[in-house]
């Protein structure tokens, strides 16, 4: 059970490895605070759909599974996205139409088509959790690596002088970037281990 957990952080971190749902990385990854934000959302829908999905494998028809796996995602992110707009406003606005887009982010469709389909109840919990635990290791890592050196802060506390940051990182290829020397470190890592 524990492999279900864990596989989602490093052997199959969907941002780092499997390179799936990049666009709402590369767009709020900005800051720390929006990849946090974006990261516990798509937490939310990924664990809670995978769990449904799981619990009704057995009687959706195979022919219409992709409609209903896509009604089931979409609204959990309908939940999501009323929350965050009520609660947290400012974040609602920063994030824009990417919750929204959770619906249709390769993670959350492919780990309901490969996995959550397959599986029980429980396995598919796991397997939310420790994908969403990548997801959300890889978009905050970035998200504070590019506030960092873009804005000189973390989390909106200033740590260094503005006037010394490099805009780039703030900036579309700033993402790349990041994302590119990330997984450099991530491979000669797992060079090093075996």
């Amino acid at each position: 059970m524990f492999k279900y957990l864990s596989s989602g952080i490093i052997k199959e971190n969907p941002v780092l490895r499997l390179m799936i749902g990049l666009c709402p990385v590369l767009a709020v990854s900005t800051s720390a605070i929006n990849a946090l934000g974006m990261s516990i959302a798509v937490a939310f829908v990924l664990v809670a759909s995978n769990a449904v999905i799981a619990m009704l494998r057995k009687i959706v028809p195979d022919e219409i599974r992709i409609p209903i796996f896509i009604i089931i995602i979409s609204t959990f992110v309908t939940i999501s996205d009323y929350v965050m707009h009520a609660y947290y406003p400012a974040l609602y606005v920063a994030l824009g139409v990417f919750v929204p887009l959770i619906v249709v982010n390769c993670i959350i469709l492919g780990r309901a088509e490969a996995f959550a389909y397959k599986n029980p109840v429980f396995s598919s919990i796991l397997d939310g959790i420790g994908m969403s635990l990548g997801f959300a290791l890889a978009l905050v890592t970035i998200g504070v690596i590019r506030e960092l050196l873009g804005a000189g802060s973390v989390f909106g506390i200033q740590l260094i002088s503005s006037g010394i940051a490099a805009t780039i990182m703030i900036l579309p290829p700033g993402a790349f970037i990041t994302i590119g020397i990330l997984m450099a470190l991530l491979n000669k890592m797992e060079n090093k281990v075996q």
